[in-house]
């Protein structure tokens, strides 16, 4: 789940009642990119109220907040780790790294997510001063509920749980593992009390990854180990709100673990996939025509097998962003140079003509940008016909591993790729060598997506442009305190919609 922009819906009710259920909800918000500015920062605030009063509840939000991101990161200590280092037999991972003692994960959360803590440090204030608001008047106490909603008390949430009584703690988190990718789209009348059984849900299993929960349905990809992801199946296949929607074989599966997501976060959001526009204008409910994963080869094999003049009533779409249809695509597709999907209305929006009495053929990852994507194709009532891959490029590989789908599959977690077959189809950014492998930016102000060979990295090209190569080295040699997530220049120069044949 790519490029998040929503703010997470929380019931301050939920919030601050207890240790368990604020670790639910703020520790799933590091993740999130806000779009709009915090409600109330330390600096503003203790200019605006400088009593005494202020400057606690400052004090015991920023601890709560900072306690509670360095819990988000906590694992079992490995077996290679002395219990005189390992506070309580326990490790820290954060950023790809492992962290044996309290001091360096603290150190680290200090100087690498300082602006995390400001966000989550924000969000606690906001929930005290509309716990204080409601606790002074019954009737907008009564209005939060009413907004809130229904929610999960405790004996609720673990007897929903599956019983794991008879399996061992290692059966549970160790051996053979997997990543589950699937979505729903339902009606979800109790978000927050979804939000909460999936975290219950997922200690309960020791599964990471992340899940987006929306009035509309939840979409996720949770990793852990094969007892565990079956176990998860099976819960989700025996919920109510799922039972007769869901089945096996909407789950995509793939060879991982736990170890492929940080941790876990779950929110809830207006959209279970971040196209950008209200559920209510453009439904899942007005989707394009399903084709299974044999109906859709055949019919790229057609659209393949024509003349150019003939393949001109056709078009193979691609609506993921570039950094994924770059490393693996379907012959002959059309990849818009897009950025994030919420660019894709746009996209549509000016190149209508491109469409016009056109019959598409879409696909994506895992077919749930389709369902948005072709129901907002489809509202412009230019196209003939639309169609998209159902269970998207994951079940088509399950399938046809050598089919017309070529190059790697991203994904959003720490594999960033999953292959099917041998081909290579993108390039170093520096030399122009074969190369497929994604690493991160070096620049940590940027932290952008780049293909850079082992030869270039020796180099030390290891940012996604020189412009950022530059000022990555010259924020190294002066470090100046917080570090704080910018577009970089190569990126912000992109053009937001561009038409591109592949």
């Amino acid at each position: 789940m790519p490029n998040c922009r929503d703010t997470a819906m929380i019931p301050s009710s939920v919030l601050l009642d207890g240790g368990e259920e604020v670790e639910c909800y703020i520790l799933r918000f590091p993740d999130l990119d806000l779009k709009d500015p915090l409600p109330l920062t330390a600096k503003s605030k203790l200019k605006a109220e400088s009593d005494t009063s202020v400057r606690k509840k400052y004090a015991f939000a920023k601890k709560k907040a900072f306690a509670l991101f360095v819990k988000a990161k906590e694992l079992p200590a490995t077996a290679s780790c002395p219990p005189a280092m390992c506070r309580a037999g326990l490790e820290w991972k954060c950023c790809r790294q492992i962290f044996k003692d309290l001091t360096s994960i603290h150190i680290h959360v200090a100087t690498q997510h300082s602006s995390d803590i400001r966000q989550q440090t924000g969000l606690i204030l906001k929930q005290l001063a509309a716990e204080a608001s409601t606790s002074s008047n019954p009737a907008s106490a009564e209005e939060a509920d009413r907004l809130s909603g229904p929610t999960c008390n405790s004996q609720e949430l673990s007897d929903r749980l599956p019983d794991t009584s008879h399996i061992s703690f290692d059966e549970l988190t160790s051996g053979v593992g997997g990543v589950l990718l699937y979505y729903c789209y339902c009606e979800v009348e109790d978000p927050g009390g979804l939000c909460a059984w999936q975290k219950s849900l997922c200690q309960h299993l020791n599964l990471t990854g992340k899940v987006r929960i929306a009035s509309e349905g939840i979409n996720g990809t949770v990793g852990g180990s094969k007892v565990a992801t079956n176990l998860y199946i099976e819960a989700m296949l025996s919920h109510p709100l799922f039972k007769n929607i869901l089945c096996r074989e909407d789950f995509k599966s793939s060879a991982g673990g736990a170890h492929c997501f940080p941790d876990f976060r779950v929110g809830v959001f207006e959209e279970i996939v971040p196209m950008g526009i209200n559920p209510n204008k453009v439904s899942y409910k007005e989707t394009g025509i399903h084709l299974s994963p044999e109906e859709f080869h055949k019919e790229v094999e057609k659209y393949l097998s024509q003349a150019p003049q003939a393949q001109s009533d056709t078009i193979l779409l691609d609506c993921r962003n570039f950094y994924e249809s770059k490393i693996g695509h379907f012959q002959g597709c059309l990849a818009p140079d897009i950025r994030k999907f919420s660019y894709f209305p746009s996209y549509v929006d000016e190149n209508l003509e491109l469409f016009k009495n056109k019959r598409v053929l879409m696909y994506c990852t895992g077919g749930i940008r389709c369902e948005r994507g072709s129901a907002y194709l489809r509202s412009k009532a230019v196209c003939r016909e639309v169609y998209q891959l159902k269970g998207g490029i994951h079940k088509y590989l399950e399938e046809f591993p050598d089919g017309f789908y070529r190059g790697k599959l991203f994904v959003f977690d720490e594999r960033y790729t999953i292959s099917s077959n041998e081909d290579v189809i993108a390039e170093c950014r520096y030399c122009g060598t074969l190369w497929d492998q994604y690493k991160l930016c070096s620049s940590l102000h940027c932290r952008q997506l780049v293909l850079t060979c082992p030869s270039c990295r020796v180099k030390g090209l290891t940012a996604c442009c020189p412009v950022c190569q530059e000022k990555g080295l010259k924020l190294s040699s002066n470090p100046s305190g917080w570090m704080v997530k910018e577009e970089c220049e190569c990126t912000d120069r992109r053009q937001r919609v561009p038409v591109k044949h592949m």
